[in-house]
């Protein structure tokens, strides 16, 4: 089998999430043997589709899609001089992820099974929660209608308008007290019944975050994610050290690399890879093995489009370290509807092993009638 077409796919509409709209491209692989394997990337499809189209297609053309290690090397060896951490690297994670599924589609397997098999029966869940119920309104209700559904714990992020506030500089008592208000409401009712992981979008000074922390102590969050911006761990061993809460990095970090440090210094008890940023299935299984052999468990990223969603459950079906996986209740009810076919939604609170072969999903036929769609491809 040999892959005789790149082809990459993008809406000119995009998705509302707490940083503003976002949109995905998709990655179509084609093969003399007729099979198309499936992968995304986001938020820059623009920036992501030119080095899909420039730099990769021209390494993928003609080659053996099963030689995914290779192939996988070639490719950060094509783009590593310019400066790989971005555009780059994300373009790579939607051809890998592309890759893992016609690598199931030829052998008839999910990828988990590909992976190594599954490691549980079920796959545990959060909600990120873009919700028609706002957390600092109605975080009794957003957490009540939760818990109905079988979802157990949920992320937000209360002190981030603060933070653009005061440029996360410094917090008054007043906020201080907003901030912590969504989480001490969901404490008081329903006590220990609904997990709650805090998000903090890097938006912190260190002594900020040291402060928010320590306040935070009392009604223990699942985590503290992201309360300092990613790319100075030393500052994080600071924080890390002040507080009793674990910390969460960062779906920012890409590839094995970029985790390696983290790891090694101990900065967060839970480490969470993107598949779509930190270099597709391959890069973040890598990343999930080395998590292991520090003791630390892996939280997946998975706030993106709906072929992320599907790749996310196929990594934390198999990883024998996983701690949960974050999903959005939004995207899956509504906005994967007539995009992607199935949507793959929880019961019960948690998700059934995905379906194959490969993804198990594909993009839905309304996608190609689509007004917004725009398609380029290389053969």
């Amino acid at each position: 089998m040999r892959i005789t077409k790149v082809e990459i796919l993008k809406l000119s509409k995009g998705i509302t999430v707490h940083a503003g709209p976002i949109k995905w491209l998709w990655v179509r692989l084609h093969t003399d043997a007729g099979l198309i394997g499936l992968g995304e990337t986001y938020p820059s499809p623009g920036a992501e589709g030119s080095v899909v189209l420039d730099s990769l297609a021209p390494i993928l053309l003609g080659r053996d899609p099963s030689e995914i290690d290779k192939l996988w090397a070639d490719m950060f060896l094509a783009v590593s001089y310019a400066g790989w951490a971005g555009a780059e690297l994300r373009a790579i994670s939607a051809i890998d992820i592309a890759l893992w599924d016609l690598a199931g589609k030829a052998s008839g397997q999910p990828i988990y099974k590909l992976l190594g098999g599954a490691s549980r029966k079920t796959i545990p869940t959060y909600n990120t929660c873009y919700d028609h119920l706002d957390f600092m309104k109605e975080p009794v209700r957003l957490a009540e209608s939760l818990l109905e559904s079988g979802i157990r714990a949920m992320k937000i992020w209360p002190f981030d308008s603060i933070a653009r506030q005061t440029g996360g500089n410094f917090i008054s008592p007043a906020q201080m007290k907003e901030g912590l208000q969504p989480l001490r409401a969901i404490r008081e009712r329903f006590g220990d019944q609904m997990d709650v992981a805090m998000e903090f979008h890097g938006l912190w000074t260190l002594p900020c975050a040291i402060q928010i922390a320590q306040e935070l102590e009392p009604f223990k969050p699942m985590w503290l994610e992201e309360m300092l911006p990613q790319d100075n761990l030393p500052a994080y061993d600071r924080l890390a050290r002040s507080t009793r809460l674990p910390l969460c990095l960062s779906e920012r970090l890409m590839s094995r690399w970029g985790f390696r440090e983290v790891m090694e210094r101990g900065a967060a008890q839970f480490i969470m890879p993107d598949i779509c940023w930190t270099g597709g299935i391959s890069e973040a299984k890598k990343v999930s093995t080395m998590a292991e052999t520090y003791y630390l468990p892996v939280a997946p990223h998975n706030c993106g489009g709906p072929v992320l969603h599907a790749a996310s459950l196929h990594l934390a079906a198999n990883l024998p370290n996983l701690k949960i996986i974050e999903t959005v209740r939004r995207h899956y009810d509504d906005e994967y509807l007539n995009i992607i076919s199935p949507t793959l939604s929880p019961v019960n609170g948690e998700f059934p092993l995905p379906p194959g072969p490969g993804l198990g999903v594909e993009l839905d036929n309304a996608v190609f009638k689509r007004p917004d769609l725009m398609i380029q491809s290389i053969s």
